[in-house]
């Protein structure tokens, strides 16, 4: 049976690092994030208090990104505001039906270059040289050229994260985005765990895409980054 408690959606990056990406996590106290160069997601505590914030800034060193991610707490002065983002978070029913897709190739270490030439020309959201260490990333070549691509991020119990989901502007309209995650889908649902994404808020042409194939808004969020003291 498909797992079905969205309990941890509101900490997805907390629980990934406490659970199937604690490999990957370094830690101070109750502040944590992924090690340099899969991630620059960070989390601290629902209620942090001053030294929870400390830890965070020792933790990540002085004037690092901390990419808050939907963490609902604000640090404390003299961590200057970085970005801002308005988004939504959505989820595959557990009714849905996956839908098998042919065509699709499993990338690895060999094909980061490639990966890192697609994001960096398409900018999905951030994507760095070990971020493929995360889960399984899919991709769709033409001519031998990595022109599509989408991937496993975040796994909080129960669910995995679809991410950077991207095509190359002279391969856009041909169904590739919608191939790829309808295959990470398939793979999701396949070990009884559930999908979900997150997405900006002013990307409709995205939004709309996730809605066609079956996706829900769960609730908005708002991904936020600060620069430590």
């Amino acid at each position: 049976m498909v797992h079905g408690d969205t309990g941890p959606l509101d900490d997805p990056v907390g629980e990934s690092l406490r659970g199937h990406h604690a490999h990957l996590a370094r830690r101070l106290g109750r502040a944590a994030g992924y090690v340099p160069g899969v991630a620059t997601f960070s989390t601290v505590p629902a209620d942090p208090d001053p030294a929870e914030w400390a830890d965070l800034a020792r933790l990540l060193g002085p004037g690092e990104l901390a990419d808050l991610f939907s963490c609902p707490a604000t640090p404390p002065a003299g961590w200057e505001p970085v970005f801002s983002l308005d988004g939504l978070q959505m989820i595959f029913p557990a009714d849905g039906r996956p839908e098998p897709e042919p065509g699709i190739v499993e990338l690895g270490i060999d094909d980061v270059p490639d990966m890192l030439d697609l994001t960096g020309r398409t900018r999905p959201g951030p994507f760095w040289p070990r971020t493929h260490e995360l889960g399984a990333y899919l991709g769709i070549r033409e001519n031998g050229v990595l022109v599509a691509m989408a991937g496993e991020r975040l796994r909080p119990p129960g669910w995995t994260e679809i991410s950077a989901v991207c095509t190359a502007p002279e391969a856009r309209g041909r169904g590739h985005a919608a191939r790829l995650v309808r295959a990470l889908v398939t793979r999701i649902t396949s070990r009884n765990e559930r999908p979900f994404l997150h997405v900006a808020g002013a990307n409709t042409s995205a939004i709309a895409l996730y809605e066609r194939l079956g996706f829900v808004v769960r609730k908005r969020v708002t991904f936020r980054g600060f620069r430590t003291p």
